[in-house]
């Protein structure tokens, strides 16, 4: 009762924006029905929020594969001092929640460097570190697969490592890497979720706030399903594309 008492506390505060509270909710078992007309009422917001999901995930891949392709040369490079650091790096970030990486950067990170805590900022780089540690790997393996005579080849005609990198390795390479960043890409969107739990108004937080308003737990989670499951779908349809292009 007190742990109902307080959940109905909590979603009148919540309610002084929409204008609904718990008055109407009565304890006990209550039979599933549907009603997906409230899922119209939060249409809005929930486009506003998946646009926001995709802006940031977008945001996030860029930044990644950017910072990624220093990570990814820093783990190859022969001098420890480069390579050390950059090991750390990927196994600090794979090994470790994504929540945990946004909830430090939201309430540590961002206010160190901000003076104060900045949601949306502390989502792309929260984000965008833990896709670097992954995208570094991309670059990695895909340079990697490279033959090495094609390298050697390249030296021994007068090209340095800087043109041999860029002008012969990275463009076959980047061909190989597209499957991998498009699936990257693909979990980030999903892995975006996760920042509602810092308030960030995406897709998540707004489907969350319906089931807060509604107190109803299918219509709002089961709408969220969909709307990603499109963005995947499309997300992979694209990338297909991409790869018959690329071949």
């Amino acid at each position: 009762m007190r742990r109902f008492q307080r959940n109905c506390l909590r979603n009148d505060l919540l309610a002084i924006r929409y204008g609904q509270g718990c008055d109407n909710v009565e304890i006990g078992a209550l039979p599933v029905k549907f009603d997906f007309g409230i899922v119209w009422d939060y249409l809005p917001l929930l486009i506003r929020g998946t646009g926001m999901t995709i802006g940031i995930s977008l945001l996030a891949i860029l930044l990644g594969a950017v910072l990624g392709l220093l990570i990814g040369f820093g783990k190859m490079s022969d001098r420890w001092y480069f390579s050390w650091p950059a090991s750390g790096y990927i196994h600090a970030f794979r090994g470790t929640p994504l929540i945990l990486q946004i909830l430090i950067t939201h309430f540590i990170v961002v206010p160190m460097f901000l003076g104060t805590t900045q949601a949306a900022v502390a989502a792309v780089a929260a984000l965008s570190l833990n896709s670097a540690a992954y995208t570094g790997e991309i670059y990695r393996a895909g340079i990697q697969s490279i033959d090495p005579g094609q390298k050697e080849a390249a030296l021994s005609l007068g090209m340095n490592r800087y043109q041999t990198m860029r002008f012969i390795i990275l463009p076959q390479a980047v061909k190989r890497m597209i499957p991998a960043f498009g699936n990257e890409f693909i979990v980030l969107v999903k892995d975006s979720s996760l920042v509602a739990y810092i308030a960030v108004p995406e897709l998540m937080y707004w489907s969350n706030a319906m089931k807060g308003q509604y107190l109803k737990v299918w219509e709002p989670y089961l709408t969220a399903a969909v709307i990603y499951l499109i963005l995947t779908y499309l997300l992979s349809k694209l990338l297909h594309f991409a790869e018959r292009k690329a071949a």
